[in-house]
């Protein structure tokens, strides 16, 4: 079976810790390596914003691809204006299909705009179904949205609509994504299959702590808090920064730090974003000094090294539709405090792998965190326990579920043409 997985407005090979670049390409890196060993063929169509970079890479394993197709500028654009060059993209990938003489027997889009793609696709190879994955929904970030600059504009919900109507199969992570595209969407259930994400659990698994503190430079009488994961608002790493001011003044008896792994922190001020900004202003309106400790982007490879050191991972969001972060913490065997929203209130099991807490409330999670550092017993137990959890969602279970999903979809179609035959 081949697949074309459309990832179109950002690569699945890139670093970790950008802007546009968190989850979602975890998940279409991780999952097109493990659909390999199944026997099926996967192709990663996703917009090139970087001349000097090949346009096909072989780094996903079983003769999958990486394709980079030229549509507009080959540079990072605001995703405002990637909308307009989804024609030039559709087009690459059909001439690459034509060239490589391959027939893609399932679409498998990511994100609303690659959603749009997929439906021109689908006009040009008459009968093949797509399965798409929102991953995060508009009409979800705009209910959380503090300013207007954080909303986002008709033109994307209108998509998202389009989208949903055109879509085969719906690949939603958890009951709260189905009950919002169909409340908010009024999306057909019936579309909708519930299939969570993967972690690589070859990948992520805890190691020792003393080995672990040494790679990341951390002494044994030191505690850290960690954050992974994109720096704009709706994270809610403000919350987490005076939480943790809270927590300095709980008499823990060792020092703790707040390790944030995400966005460019020593970037020239004209070029920082405003949420970084914004974020270490706070540090310094909180008198935190060297307790928040903000690292900028780090590689995949390193990551398990930090969750392995942490006594506890912190996902502050107020909106998750998932949360893979979280899991792949607890695949290290770190326990997981997380805001009760969307996926996290379904993925975190509180009082068993972690805890859950109200969404922008920090003295909740200060509460929470003092409890988790004040007691190893505690967390040892949280964090054997989420390890075992995590286990339930290894790619090579969740991957065989996909695999299903695609030979149902692609049953459904052959019926209907035999049916109107």
């Amino acid at each position: 079976m081949n697949i074309a997985m459309l990832s179109y407005h950002t690569c699945p090979l890139a670093t970790l810790g950008g802007k546009d670049t968190g989850g979602m390409n975890v998940y279409v890196r991780d999952l097109t390596r493990a659909l390999g060993p199944l026997g099926i063929h996967v192709d990663v169509f996703t917009r090139s914003q970087d001349e000097h970079v090949p346009h096909v890479l072989h780094d996903l394993g079983y003769g999958n691809r990486v394709v980079h197709v030229p549509a507009g500028p080959e540079t990072p654009l605001p995703k405002r204006e990637l909308a307009e060059y989804i024609p030039q993209f559709v087009d690459g990938i059909r001439r690459f299909a034509e060239e490589k003489r391959i027939h893609y027997d399932v679409i498998h889009s990511h994100y609303w705009m690659s959603g749009l793609a997929a439906a021109s696709l689908a006009d040009l190879w008459p009968g093949t179904p797509i399965l798409h994955m929102f991953h995060t929904l508009g009409e979800m970030k705009n209910r959380i949205a503090r300013s207007d600059a954080e909303r986002e504009g008709a033109y994307r919900i209108e998509g998202e609509k389009r989208v949903l109507k055109r879509a085969d199969r719906v690949i939603v992570a958890t009951e709260a994504e189905k009950a919002q595209l169909q409340w908010l969407y009024k999306g057909d259930v019936r579309k909708m299959e519930i299939i969570p994400p993967g972690v690589d659990v070859s990948h992520f698994y805890p190691i020792p702590k003393d080995e672990a503190w040494q790679f990341i430079g951390l002494e044994p009488d030191q505690r850290m808090v960690l954050f992974v994961g994109r720096i704009e608002p709706l994270k809610g790493v403000d919350t987490l920064i005076r939480a943790m001011s809270c927590v300095k003044f709980q008499g823990l008896g060792h020092p703790v730090y707040l390790a944030i792994i995400g966005g460019e922190p020593d970037a020239d001020p004209d070029k920082m974003t405003a949420e970084m900004a914004r974020l270490q202003q706070l540090c310094d309106d909180l008198c935190m000094g060297q307790t928040v400790v903000f690292l900028g982007k780090r590689a995949q490879d390193t990551l398990p090294y930090y969750y392995s050191a942490a006594d506890a991972l912190v996902m502050p969001s107020f909106y998750e539709s998932f949360g893979m972060v979280a899991l792949e913490a607890m695949a290290c065997g770190t326990p997981v405090v997380a805001s009760q929203v969307g996926g996290l209130a379904f993925l975190v099991r509180d009082g068993e792998t972690g805890f859950t807490v109200p969404e922008g409330d920090p003295s909740a999670l200060c509460d929470k965190l003092t409890l988790l550092l004040g007691d190893r017993a505690l967390r040892e137990r949280m964090g054997a326990c989420a390890e075992r959890y995590a286990q339930e969602y290894r790619w090579e279970k969740i991957a065989g579920q996909i695999a299903d999903a695609y030979a149902s979809a692609l049953s459904e179609r052959l019926k209907e043409r035999a049916d109107s035959g």
